[in-house]
């Protein structure tokens, strides 16, 4: 199983000190790199809170300053962008990296993209639909003829450039929505869940439904690759880390409950999802290992799994973080699926 991190780039409280920020962020990258991790993903959003609106600026970056580690997206808006210019892009970004980059294409838990680019929210679904089959058409054809609702019709037309790899991978993002994982299934597409609360081992009927569509499509189960996003942070005991993470967790989710209309986090209902079977991953390095083993196999095999470590703001708790992965985790789920 491969072990990553998945960041948000958090935007510092004083903006005029962003630059820092991204600074100190491509340090844990280039540090993730050297710990012996596989993947680090950029997310994208479009408001004050995260400096990560464009994502793929930030891989190129820490393309430059790394060998080994996997670089994408977690996830590409794809619904708001237009799927040549990501294409462009992370093909752009696979050469730089010599063939290190990955696309998560998702819809995205926030739809402050939507407004910002004139798009209608009730074209939700139909604009990923969409934009997810011509992103395929032209990773896979150099020259495509497409037409659709949403965009002006490509004839007879050549996309560059093409990327290292032969076969830029693409994953889709998926939160809670079964017609989400279906469609992955069909299209063979390797499918990352973000399970951010609750129990993970509640997904597996939604994980057996992307599979059961991948393989009635003529998929071998091979293809049907399953990862997990899951919030966490690791510490060198369980209590050093719960102390370091819960207050900047709970300040996070208060902000972002209060947008959407939910109750503020409390400890009990913290400590209620870092359970053994709760999604958080919360605690010292060997609990940690033992509950993602657990989550593997309670969702028939994982094969990637990425750290949302971003409440957490102080960067050098943040580095021992990364350290700690990369040494005490690593090493123990490498060859688990």
């Amino acid at each position: 199983m491969e072990i990553g991190i998945d960041s948000f780039a958090a935007s510092p409280d004083n903006q005029l000190d962003g630059s820092k920020s991204l600074r100190e962020l491509l340090e844990r990258i280039e540090l993730a790199d050297q710990a012996g991790l596989s993947y680090f993903g950029i997310g994208e959003h479009h408001r004050k809170d995260f400096l990560d609106s464009a994502p793929s600026m930030i891989l190129a970056a820490a393309a430059a300053r790394t060998k080994n580690i996997r670089l994408g997206s977690a996830v590409t808006v794809l619904s708001a962008s237009d799927p040549v210019r990501v294409f462009q892009n992370y093909a752009t970004l696979d050469l730089i990296s010599e063939g290190r980059a990955e696309i998560v294409a998702g819809r995205g838990s926030f739809t402050d993209a939507f407004p910002l680019f004139g798009l209608n929210l009730q074209d939700y679904n139909e604009l990923f639909e969409e934009k997810l089959n011509l992103l395929l058409k032209i990773r896979d054809n150099e020259v495509i003829t497409w037409s659709g609702k949403f965009r002006p019709a490509l004839r007879n037309q050549a996309i560059y450039p093409r990327p290292k790899q032969e076969k830029l991978p693409i994953w889709i993002g998926v939160g809670g929505t079964p017609s989400s994982f279906e469609r992955a299934g069909k299209l063979g597409l390797p499918l990352m869940v973000a399970v951010i609360g609750g129990e993970t081992h509640r997904f597996a009927p939604l994980v057996d439904l992307y599979r059961r569509a991948g393989e009635r499509s003529g998929f071998a189960e091979s293809d049907l690759k399953v990862g997990l996003h899951s919030i966490g942070f690791v510490g060198k005991t369980r209590q050093e880390a719960i102390a370091d993470f819960y207050p900047s967790y709970k300040e996070m989710f208060d902000k972002i409950g209060r947008e959407r209309g939910f109750g503020p986090v409390t400890k009990a209902g913290f400590d209620a999802q870092n359970t053994e079977t709760g999604a958080l991953l919360v605690g010292e390095p060997k609990e940690i290992v033992d509950k993602i083993l657990r989550h593997s196999e309670s969702l028939g095999g994982l094969v990637r799994l990425t750290f949302q470590m971003d409440a957490v703001k102080d960067h050098q708790k943040l580095m021992k973080a990364i350290e700690l992965i990369g040494s005490e985790i690593v090493p123990f789920v490498k060859d688990k699926n």
